[in-house]
């Protein structure tokens, strides 16, 4: 399962382990049960043991993700430690072409506000010249990077040139409590635009192979 995210970013199911019943049966073994069906007497316990936060049965599946994003918000991904481990593609040893995002823009907080965003900007002569200038500056730094590979420099310092926009991709690997921790965090109307609409197709991936333990988690 694969789902794009923004202008070339994804996020791709790469394997599972478990499902539902795996989650209600280490909640079961405590008092030596184990079930071989799920009924809605597991579906009760799934909400019990996610209202009450007990996380633990929902650590043991796990989950493997190939995940496309830029730079900036892949350091946001990065923040959520527990229970993750994550490899990532090194451009010291890979020199192909960067792809770059290009946002939809947003205006800036108010109120005081010291991070965020407001509302999508209006098309029309500032968004034009915000996009113009934009493209214009990683383009100038993609040649850059090209030339300085060119000219002999090491690629793990001709990447330094390379702008936040720049996407990367990794492997993320986390146990499905790890994950209803992120989403719960990052899906959240007060983050930033872009990583929500990852944590929503983080979401979408793992309420198919997980439904009602994911169902339990968002609730």
């Amino acid at each position: 399962m694969k789902i794009d995210v923004l202008n070339e970013g994804f996020v791709e199911l790469v394997s599972h382990m478990g499902n539902d019943l795996t989650v209600v049966n280490a909640a079961r073994v405590s008092f030596n049960k184990e079930a071989t069906e799920f009924t809605d007497k597991d579906e009760k316990l799934l909400n019990y043991l996610a209202k009450n936060n007990h996380w633990t049965p929902f650590g043991h599946p796990q989950i493997t993700l190939r995940i496309k994003a830029p730079i900036s918000i892949r350091t946001q991904f990065f923040k959520h430690k527990q229970g993750f481990v994550e490899n990532e593609i090194s451009r010291r040893y890979v020199t192909f072409e960067p792809e770059m995002y290009h946002p939809k823009w947003r205006t800036k907080p108010t109120n005081g506000a010291k991070q965020g965003s407001e509302s999508f900007m209006e098309y029309g002569d500032d968004w034009n010249t915000c996009n113009i200038a934009y493209s214009n500056a990683v383009d100038l730094c993609i040649d850059t990077y090209n030339m300085l590979l060119e000219k002999g420099i090491a690629p793990e310092q001709a990447r330094f040139i390379l702008p936040q926009g720049t996407y990367t991709e990794w492997w993320w690997t986390g146990s499905l409590a790890a994950y209803g921790r992120f989403y719960g965090q990052r899906s959240d109307s007060h983050a930033q635009w872009e990583i929500r609409e990852y944590a929503e197709a983080v979401g979408n991936i793992l309420s198919n192979l997980f439904p009602k333990s994911w169902a339990a988690l968002k609730n």
